[in-house]
């Protein structure tokens, strides 16, 4: 399969802090301190000269320039209007417990509270922003068309892995999710053209999600990863790659954020493959709705008796 577009022409991705998020595995040691400053205070480092962001960065104008660039901008002056225009657009809490970055110490349940709905909602929020409609569409045509779906992701992301092969499972799509790496290695190493490989990894890093989406990309399969951070090493073996935008802390690593992103994401890829075929969802719903146990005010359908084999 030649490579795909990642990205489709024209796409405004979502704002310039989360762009900065997602890139955060891609930057050097001395670009990664500047980024880091520029995440701390958006505000701040727009009104900054860029002497001023060096030596708070304890590195160089030069270093300060090729962040800029790997952003896509021309340079420093671009990156202060950016910021600003940001951080003038940005919601601010409406809470005035809510904190950035790692809780405090001493934060009591309801700062802790406060900090945590805020930062999950505006998670959801800014994946949904930055979500390439485009690159999306395909995705869903490729599961839509694909004989086998397999799905993958380790630790807290094959959560989101599991929930997404349930869900499609549960419209009569024939897809598989295997948290064990070896079984997951064997199932890749085993599609072939028309079958779709999924890797969910907030990381982007995780040496088993880039391990089995590479076996399937070299078996012809269609890779997708779903990440926080596209440029990093997994999206180099997918032929899509969808962002979220969750940022995680040292009490929060792992954290429901980061979760819900990646939901926000597979419910909308869910929803577009189960409204291309509106019949059949409908039919697989019913099924699976027949078969479940007595819900509220309706029995259960009665199981058919059938002769065991050899009387009658």
């Amino acid at each position: 399969m030649g490579k795909i577009a990642k990205i489709s022409a024209g796409h405004v991705p979502g704002g310039l802090i989360v762009q900065i998020s997602g890139l955060l595995p891609s930057l050097s040691p001395a670009q990664l301190r500047v980024a880091r400053f520029v995440l701390a205070d958006p505000a701040e480092v727009a009104r900054r000269t860029i002497t001023d962001l060096a030596t708070a960065a304890e590195t160089s104008e030069a270093t300060v320039v090729r962040f800029c660039r790997s952003l896509g901008l021309t340079g420093y002056p671009q990156l202060r209007i950016r910021l600003a225009a940001e951080a003038a657009r940005r919601v601010d809490p409406p809470d005035a417990r809510v904190v950035g970055g790692d809780i405090p110490p001493g934060a009591d349940l309801a700062q802790i509270i406060a900090t945590i709905a805020f930062h999950d909602a505006r998670a959801v929020a800014e994946t949904a922003e930055q979500l390439d409609p485009a690159v999306c569409e395909r995705v869903v045509a490729a599961i839509h068309a694909a004989g086998r779906i397999e799905i993958y992701g380790a630790g807290a992301s094959g959560l989101a892995a599991v929930d997404f092969q349930r869900k499609l499972h549960r419209i009569g799509r024939l897809a598989f999710c295997f948290p064990d790496g070896h079984t997951a290695l064997t199932s890749a190493a085993l599609l072939g053209r028309g079958d779709v490989a999924v890797a969910v990894s907030h990381t982007g890093s995780t040496a088993e999600s880039i391990g089995v989406l590479a076996r399937a990309r070299a078996r012809g399969a269609t890779t997708v990863a779903l990440t926080n951070h596209p440029r990093a090493p997994i999206g180099a073996v997918a032929d899509f790659v969808l962002a979220t935008a969750a940022r995680e802390t040292s009490y929060r690593s792992g954290a429901l954020a980061s979760r819900l992103a990646q939901l926000t994401v597979i419910d909308c890829l869910f929803v577009g493959v189960a409204t291309r075929d509106r019949a059949r969802t409908g039919r697989a719903l019913e099924l699976a709705a027949e078969a479940l146990p007595v819900r509220a005010g309706r029995p259960a359908t009665k199981p058919v008796a059938r002769p065991i084999a050899g009387q009658g």
